[in-house]
């Protein structure tokens, strides 16, 4: 048997009050927060006090609000559309409301619903969207956090992107037909191009591919977002990311990029690996291009998640080509990369004043060639190096710097899994990183950072390097033995 949906003792309503005057009576903090919420609207604020406290008084002349200096008196809120009683007493604002409500104008008491003919909501603003969330009083804390929440998916620019939907509603109702094409449209509308544009700040462009679009009655144009996964928890993915998530076709990831970052998409958007994987075939980078071009081309949204960042080692550039000669639309959002995650596990300083200013990423293979590459050269100046994919080329990476003048005491830290809960910490010495090698205890993605600024780490959750080199040379001396 369905159960009965709850009903509502207060129904939300948005009433109008451009112009007109809203009162508020109290001169403390319960009028002050009273006062910010409604200079979000374009009403006419009216504060009564015979006493107002500096911090109110100094917000009625930045905001431009009418202070009334007297003490109350029901003639005052005659002509308003709304009463806040905000007194801290209890029988002013049982009198204020008693007053309000003899005059037909609905009232709010601070902190007494029972003195209340409505609730304030927790507020998003993006006017002239406006989200409310109310709770009837019953958990005004609760109302905020949702509206945090709220607040975090929605773009910044959806305001002006309403407005400029409603310049164009007599055009659509003109030229499209009722139905699939015109709700086509509006969908594209707010979610395609000219989204993407306002988004960047861009506001004739927007109103361009909004033109393009109404021409094209409503036809969607593929899109290809380049999106940074970050380095592995969900917690660090950005806010444009998740929103591109939630309105993808399709999500084109790699394999490093973690299920519940994949999860945060739309719970219908197609996922389609393309990763490598040990054991299993993967696709080589032309056939992710020509899928990409593809996908676009078909209509599709499409997000290519990359663990990390799309710009640092994620061959983002092979990818952006390749939609540039087919004509395809794209956009670039950044993440979070392994190398800054985990200096962050580690409390690590990548730059130190007076130690280093400058940082070097790098993936280690162009060690194994004939030459000295620059950034080691960089290294032994300094710089702070990053090295992504550091344990399988850890060997090289300390002996070819070792060679190269870096002495075999530079500071280096280590992490598997940065930024997720089951990461490990390892720190040591240069000299300590060839043993990095022999861990096959590590299967998951490894940061490695050296220089002098890793000195400045902290160094109490993580295991020290050296031990384990210990136990590899005990190891050898047995064997030897045995022999």
């Amino acid at each position: 048997m369905t159960q009965a949906a709850a009903k509502l003792n207060a129904f939300p309503i948005f009433l109008k009050v451009e112009g007109e005057a809203v009162v508020i009576v109290g001169g403390g903090d319960e009028a002050l927060a009273k006062a910010r919420l409604l200079a979000q609207s374009s009403a006419e604020i009216r504060i009564i006090a015979d006493n107002v406290e500096p911090h109110l008084r100094d917000w009625i002349a930045a905001n431009g609000a009418t202070r009334i200096h007297a003490a109350y008196d029901a003639s005052l809120i005659e002509r308003a559309v709304m009463v806040f009683a905000a007194t801290g007493d209890e029988a002013l604002d049982r009198r204020i409301s008693r007053d309000a409500r003899a005059l037909g104008i609905p009232v709010n008491a601070v902190d007494r619903p029972e003195l209340c003919d409505f609730f304030t909501p927790a507020l998003v603003n993006r006017a002239p969207v406006a989200i409310a969330i109310g709770t009837e009083g019953a958990g005004p804390v609760l109302a905020q956090m949702i509206r945090a929440r709220v607040d975090r998916m929605l773009s910044p620019q959806l305001g002006a992107l309403a407005t400029l939907g409603a310049s164009f509603r007599d055009a659509v109702e003109r030229l499209l037909p009722r139905g699939n094409i015109r709700r086509g449209f509006w969908r594209e509308f707010f979610e395609g191009a000219p989204a993407r544009a306002l988004d960047n700040g861009q506001l004739a462009e927007a109103h361009d591919a909004a033109t393009e679009l109404l021409l094209r009655q409503g036809a969607i144009k593929g899109h290809v977002a380049l999106v940074g996964a970050g380095p592995g928890a969900e917690d660090l993915l950005t806010l444009r990311a998740h929103r591109l998530l939630m309105e993808a076709d399709v999500i084109v990831h790699d394999a490093l990029v973690p299920e519940a970052v994949i999860s945060m998409g739309r719970r219908d958007a197609e996922r389609l690996p393309v990763g490598k994987r040990k054991g299993c075939h993967s696709k080589t980078q032309s056939e992710i291009n020509d899928l990409l071009v593809e996908l676009a081309q078909a209509g599709k949204r499409v997000v290519r998640l990359k663990s990390g960042d799309p710009l640092v080692f994620g061959r983002a550039g092979e990818e952006m080509q390749a939609m540039r000669d087919a004509g395809v639309s794209y956009e670039v959002v950044p993440g979070v990369t392994s190398a800054f995650a985990a200096a962050a596990d580690f409390e690590l300083p990548l730059t130190l004043r007076g130690v280093t200013s400058s940082m070097v990423f790098t993936t280690g293979h162009d060690l194994k060639g004939g030459s000295l590459p620059d950034w080691a050269k960089l290294a032994i100046s300094g710089a702070t190096v990053a090295v992504y994919m550091g344990r399988s080329v850890a060997a090289d990476v300390a002996g070819r710097l070792i060679d190269a003048g870096l002495s075999p005491d530079t500071a280096v830290a280590v992490v598997e899994n940065a930024s997720l809960k089951n990461r490990r910490r390892f720190h040591g010495t240069l000299a300590d990183l060839p043993s990095l090698e022999a861990r096959s205890d590590l299967d998951g993605p490894v940061m490695t950072i050296i220089g002098d600024a890793v000195a400045g780490a902290n160094f109490e959750l993580s295991e020290p390097l050296a031990a384990h080199r210990h136990e590899q040379a005990a190891a050898a001396v047995l064997e030897g033995s045995r022999a």
